[in-house]
């Protein structure tokens, strides 16, 4: 399977570059580029990307705002994997809190911007957990997020934890010893009950709301 990505970035070097690095890999094609956040949702939905990768400062429309319409105005959206400078940018906790699957460093190698698309589009693993759970705990909760500790089962709370190690559901499924449907049905609820639409949502929200406290020990 080719999984399809789209560059959004307002450098046009970067974007070739990019470019070059994905067409290069067998199992990945760019089919799109846009400059500007205001182009994503119309190009995504000519394109239909599997992921976007998606720079967050951007003049005009941001990669947080871009992020935010691409989830909520495209059926089965695509995962959003944003790209930035630093590793401290605010811009990047905004979008993670928006709902971006997960983050990487502009001057990542290659095999890293390969290794993170490929597992942002199966969703079954947390990219960088320890580089999320940085980033989210450095920072005070945002006060419109409502703690929501109690809403979750004791199981659902095991499964979570063990999501914010960055472990896959088939790992979940072996350390727990029950079966992966079992997980799966566990990860959708877990989503369902924190407002998640992803496994990094999920996180940044467990930190937040104290259900994975700050010193919870990652890989």
């Amino acid at each position: 399977m080719t999984l399809r990505v789209l560059i959004v970035d307002d450098e046009p070097l970067l974007r070739a570059g990019l470019r070059s690095l994905l067409d290069n890999q067998p199992d990945l094609s760019v089919v799109g580029e846009a400059g500007d956040g205001g182009e994503v949702v119309d190009l995504a939905r000519r394109t239909r990307p599997e992921v976007v990768l998606m720079d967050v400062r951007m003049p005009g429309v941001d990669g947080i705002e871009a992020t935010r319409r691409v989830l909520a105005e495209i059926p089965d959206p695509p995962k959003v994997l944003v790209i930035t400078t630093f590793d401290n940018d605010d811009y990047v906790y905004d979008a993670l809190l928006a709902g971006a699957s997960g983050f990487l460093l502009k001057r990542a190698r290659k095999e890293e911007f390969a290794h993170a698309i490929r597992t942002i589009a199966a969703g079954e693993t947390l990219l960088f957990p320890d580089a999320i759970r940085r980033m989210v705990t450095a920072r005070p909760a945002p006060s419109g997020l409502a703690p929501r500790p109690s809403s979750l089962t004791k199981r659902e709370t095991e499964v979570l934890r063990l999501i914010a190690t960055g472990k896959s559901n088939v790992d979940i499924a072996a350390e727990l010893v029950i079966s992966l449907e079992t997980v799966k049905t566990h990860v959708g609820n877990i989503f369902g009950k924190l407002g998640a639409a992803n496994r990094s949502q999920a996180v940044v929200f467990a930190y937040e709301t104290g259900i994975v406290a700050p010193g919870h020990s990652l890989r």
